[in-house]
C-alpha cells in the first residue's frame, strides 16, 4: 500500500478512520506502517439534523493503524458541495 501512497504526496486526500472520523487534507508524507502526516488537515463532523461542520486541525499526523480508507479528492468537485445542505448519520467506530 506504501507504494500506492507516493501518487497521492503533496495532493488533497480523504481519510477515514476506524473510529469513524473523516479527515481531509494535504498529504505531506508517509512511512512503512501507513503513519500519515498531513497539513492544511480539517475533520468533517456529519449530524442527522445539522449540515457537515469542518473542524480546522492544522498539522495532523494519524497512525497507520488507524486508518481504515485513503483516497485522493477531486478539489474542484469537493469545493462545489453544500456542506450545509448535507445531512448524515456518523460512522460507527470498526469493531474487531
Amino acid at each position: 500500500m506504501a507504494s500506492a501512497l507516493d501518487v497521492m504526496v503533496n495532493c488533497t486526500v480523504c481519510i477515514v478512520t476506524c473510529d469513524g472520523r473523516t479527515i481531509l487534507g494535504t498529504l505531506s508524507g508517509f512511512d512503512q506502517t501507513i503513519n500519515l502526516i498531513l497539513k492544511q488537515c480539517r475533520e468533517r463532523v456529519y449530524s442527522p439534523e445539522a449540515g457537515v461542520e469542518e473542524v480546522e486541525l492544522g498539522l495532523y499526523i494519524v497512525r497507520g493503524d488507524n486508518v481504515a480508507v485513503i483516497g485522493e479528492i477531486d478539489e474542484e468537485i469537493d469545493q462545489s458541495l453544500a456542506l450545509a445542505d448535507i445531512k448524515a448519520q456518523p460512522l460507527n467506530p470498526v469493531v474487531h
